[in-house]
């Protein structure tokens, strides 16, 4: 799997490279997938607009490479720890989200997620018991919530 991981980073390099970038691409083989890290000077567009470029690459990647990958691992493109910080937001939200459920007994429903912050949100919370979680709506209405089981 990390020889995926390395062609992937080839591939974000030379795209990056190719549009103007000041970006620089290094990886590592996680149990999550592959970790794709940017740096450079440009790293900060890459965070514009709650990291919708980083959101843009990892598409592309999983387009390009999906098909190498098993369904267990993704492509996570980050820079400057974005996808950390926001791993902890989602986190403490899953928290909150669950803490409301069971005190009101009425459903949560998030706002905008994309796939991956939905995803991470529904594996926090599939340890508890008490709770379901499950993706409603369509397209950019898709909202992630939770009930009581």
């Amino acid at each position: 799997m990390s020889e995926i991981c390395s062609k992937a980073t080839e591939f974000l390099n030379e795209l990056t490279s190719g549009m103007g970038f000041d970006l620089v691409a290094t990886s590592e083989w996680t149990e999550e997938g592959c970790h794709i890290d940017l740096s450079g000077s440009d790293a900060n567009l890459a965070l514009a607009e709650n990291g919708e470029l980083l959101d843009a690459f990892e598409v592309i990647l999983f387009q390009a490479f999906g098909r190498e990958l098993d369904r267990s691992h993704r492509f996570i493109v980050d820079a400057e720890g974005f996808r950390k910080t926001r791993k902890a937001e989602l986190l403490a939200m899953a928290r909150f989200a669950a803490e409301q459920v069971r005190k009101s007994g009425r459903p949560f429903t998030f706002g905008v997620l994309n796939s991956t912050e939905r995803r991470i949100i529904h594996l926090t919370l599939q340890q508890e018991d008490d709770l379901l979680t499950e993706s409603v709506g369509d397209g950019r209405d898709r909202r992630l919530q939770v009930r009581l089981h």
